[in-house]
Formats: C-alpha cells, structure tokens, sequence
C-alpha cells in the first residue's frame, strides 16, 4: 500500500476532529455548493498538513501525485483545498510533467475558490517557465467551459515583467464581449496586477479599448492606477 493512503486518511481523520458544523454550514453557503465542508478554516487548514508533512514524508514525483489527486478527490471542499495546499508547497515538484496533474484538477474544478489558485499559483508558474504551455491558455479560452476561460486570463496574473502581453492582450479582447461576471472580473485582476509593473500601459490600454471592455474591467484595472494618480 502506497504511502499516500494513510497520510490522506491521516489528514482526514484530523479534518474531522477540529471540524464545526455551524461553521461548515456558513462555508458551503457562502461558496453556494453543493459539496460538504468540514468547517475547518484556513489556520487549522494548514496546522493539519503541517502534522502531515512530520507523519509521512513526499520523496517522489508518483507520490506527490497521488497524494494531490487522492485529496482532489475527497468528498468535502477542505480536503480540495489541502490538495492545493500539498500541491504548492512541495516545489521541487513543480515540473513539465506536474502540469498534466494541475490541468486535470482545473478540468474539473467549480468555482472562484479552487480555479484562481489552481491558476495563478500552480498552472501560471509552469507556464512562465515552459512557455510551451501556452497552447492551452490558447484552447481554454475558447472552452465552453467557463472556468477555464477566466483560467485562460488568470494564468498570467504572477507574470510581472515577464509577461507575455501579446497573448495576453488577444485573450482580453476576445473575451471582453462576455457578460459573465467572473470573466470581466479577471480581465480587470489581471489588467490591475499588471499595473503594478506598467501603469502606463495598463492606462493606455484601457483608454484605446474603451468601448469593446466592461465597466467593471475597467474599474478592476484601473483601481491602483487611479490611487496612484492622486
């Protein structure tokens, strides 16, 4: 029996000793799910994996990705969250081949809560990196999915100076025509986030794109740009 097995079952049974039903009911509320939390808040989140890491040590790559899917899989939101947690803190890991554990988390990911860190933390770092990875921000953006749509923006979010801006440029006004609300929230993040870099050209953007970019992007983007114009 791998490893894996009791560090997850581990985490679970930790899970369910620190958990709060009234809290758990808030949480799903709140994330507007149909899957069960345990009521376990981020602080005695990561106490519980920090036990885990002195129960079980992660020494190879098989691990790292059963460990990740195996919590994936659970049937309570927090053990999601803990595969998040494991799949970015063993950086070592981080490699080409993580990418296709990361993409199949994303598939099927439901919500703000999992596909922004999935996104920003764990799929964009692979894709400054190995910039090959591209084609698929390319194809998510075409996704009758729309989490992989707002994925296709959000990618790019920790990119600062190295980013790519003609892709991303092509992503936002293919996009922008789209109602959806977390759409147009991530064309203004990832627009603001750049701003930090090139305010500039963030203002600049927005003035020559005015007409085909929603409202709230523009007032997403320009939030810092407008503060330190002041």
């Amino acid at each position: 029996m791998s490893l894996m097995i009791p560090m997850v079952i581990f985490m679970q049974q930790r899970l369910v000793e620190v958990s709060d039903k009234d809290d758990a009911i808030a949480m799903q509320a709140y994330m507007k799910t149909q899957q069960p939390f345990y009521g376990v808040k981020s602080p005695a989140r990561k106490e519980v994996f920090k036990q885990a890491r002195a129960h079980t040590k992660v020494e190879d790559f098989a691990n790292y990705r059963r460990l990740v899917l195996w919590l994936w899989s659970g049937t309570h939101r927090e053990e999601l969250y803990l595969a998040m947690d494991v799949a970015e803190y063993y950086k070592k890991f981080h490699t080409k081949e993580a990418f296709e554990v990361y993409e199949e988390m994303l598939e099927t990911a439901d919500n703000w809560d999992t596909v922004d860190k999935l996104a920003s933390n764990l799929i964009g770092g692979l894709v400054k990196e190995h910039r090959e990875f591209e084609t698929k921000l390319v194809a998510w953006r075409t996704s009758k999915n729309m989490w992989l749509r707002r994925a296709s923006l959000l990618a790019h979010l920790k990119h600062k100076g190295d980013i790519n801006l003609p892709l991303l440029e092509e992503t936002i006004l293919m996009l922008a025509h789209e109602k959806e609300f977390f759409i147009q929230k991530a064309i203004g993040w990832v627009l603001r986030e750049y701003s930090k870099t090139d305010p500039v050209y963030v203002n600049t953007f927005i003035r020559e794109h005015h007409a085909v970019l929603a409202p709230l992007s523009q007032r997403e983007a320009l939030k810092i740009v407008a503060q330190t114009s002041c």
